[in-house]
């Protein structure tokens, strides 16, 4: 019986004891922001009086599902495989570039929001209801909860929206900016709600350029006082050659049952999309990326490119919008990891016959992650080379294409595994109340 209580009386303690070890490791953990990249995060829009359907089919019959407020799932909607429904989404995912604002806009009567900004929730799945073929950050999230993290406690999404890039300075960047100012917001409050810890922020392909922009554009003593470390993947920091075949001839994706012409024009006017162009920067004036029978280009002939294909009104933001920003891949002097895929074929020049830009042309193939361009995923390694206070990591997967990088075990697990270590270079003592062992 003595025993018994001598065991009992011990309990609490041990029961204290455990609860203060998990208590300190969960607090070990620095914040995670997770940035998408494009494509990588639910779109709803809505419909005002100012819209004008080109046919009757998108007037009445789609959207099928709106809510209370009329506000609709644009982006991913599965129905765009079918011809009349794509020609509805196309021309309601559409920018344009107005040339008096110098900006992007929205096509006239149609509003768009990115829900659930701060939660994880529309990484997850670009449709909820189709989780199987429309998973993305879900198995990324899904390996970060095993290590402790927690959606909306240490765990936080910064979704957007990917149409729209940025702008230098002196050019307005309306909604690109303020997505700046959001996440920069919400890396504070992250912050502020974890004990003070500074941020891990994970991004994936397009997120990469608008992560760096962000370090960037903000004072050395905030990146010093708010941002622990920024893991990239997949980041094309010089553009891809793909983007100059999406320009071109469209892009299905392998989409079954979809038109590239069907969507290329929208494809052309989003201003992302101008942002990933191949970088005269990394890309050599030699390196011949679209051939012709007549004409070849290369990184360095862009303007000339996207008045031949068609579309000459790209030329200006191109130039005085994109050109300056392949110029600002600065050092941001905060400790930064690159995990890229290598070993899948990816373009690496296009070849087109005499019909022209609306036929698919013939690709060569050269090495990349399916996506992006080698040469542009290791574009920092040669860009910071001289840079002392620049802390890098490269880490180079063999075999992992572009988005596989998001669910392969042997990434996430190096994924999973960077962020322990970085988590465990403050690690604190663990204490114990009134030093019961």
């Amino acid at each position: 019986m003595q025993g018994l209580s001598i065991k009992l009386a011990i309990l609490p303690i041990a029961i204290m004891l455990s609860l203060c070890i998990c208590k300190a490791m969960t607090t070990n953990l620095h914040p995670v922001i997770l940035i998408p990249g494009s494509g990588g995060n639910q779109l709803e829009a809505r419909l005002t009086a100012e819209y004008k359907p080109s046919s009757l089919f998108c007037n009445r019959w789609y959207p099928i599902s709106k809510d209370k407020q009329g506000w609709f799932r644009l982006w991913f909607d599965p129905g765009v495989i079918l011809a009349p429904i794509t020609k509805c989404f196309s021309e309601r995912i559409m920018l344009y570039y107005d040339p008096d604002l110098d900006d992007y806009l929205n096509a006239p009567g149609v509003e768009t929001r990115v829900p659930e900004f701060g939660s994880t929730k529309s990484l997850l799945y670009l449709n909820p209801r189709l989780k199987h073929l429309t998973a993305y950050m879900a198995p990324l999230v899904k390996s970060l909860e095993e290590i402790g993290y927690v959606n909306g406690e240490n765990l936080f999404g910064a979704p957007y929206d990917f149409r729209y890039g940025l702008a230098p300075e002196g050019h307005p960047s309306k909604v690109g900016s303020k997505f700046l100012q959001d996440l920069k917001d919400l890396i504070e409050k992250a912050s502020a709600s974890n004990g003070g810890k500074p941020v891990i922020l994970l991004s994936h392909s397009l997120g990469g350029l608008y992560t760096l922009q962000l370090l960037n554009r903000n004072s050395p003593t905030w990146r010093r006082r708010f941002i622990k470390h920024f893991i990239a993947l997949s980041a094309p920091w010089g553009g891809t050659v793909q983007e100059m075949l999406t320009f071109a001839s469209g892009n299905s994706f392998g989409v079954p049952l979809v038109n590239p012409l069907l969507v290329r024009g929208e494809q052309r006017s989003s201003e992302s999309n101008l942002w990933l162009m191949p970088s005269p920067k990394l890309f050599s004036p030699e390196k011949l990326l679209v051939m012709t029978p007549k004409m070849a280009y290369s990184a360095h002939d862009i303007p000339q490119f996207l008045d031949d294909i068609g579309i000459p009104e790209g030329v200006i933001p191109y130039e005085s919008r994109v050109l300056p920003l392949t110029e600002e891949l600065k050092a941001p002097n905060v400790s930064v990891t690159c995990i890229v895929g290598s070993g899948v074929k990816t373009p690496e020049t296009l070849f087109y016959g005499e019909a022209g830009f609306d036929e698919q042309p013939e690709i060569v193939y050269g090495d990349g992650d399916g996506t992006v361009n080698m040469v542009s995923l290791l574009a920092l390694e040669s860009l910071w080379a001289d840079e002392k206070k620049q802390r890098l990591k490269v880490v180079i997967l063999n075999g992992i294409s572009h988005n596989s990088i998001l669910e392969d075990k042997v990434a996430l697990d190096e994924i999973k595994g960077e962020i322990s270590s970085i988590n465990s270079q403050s690690q604190p003592e663990v204490q114990f109340v009134n030093n019961y062992y």
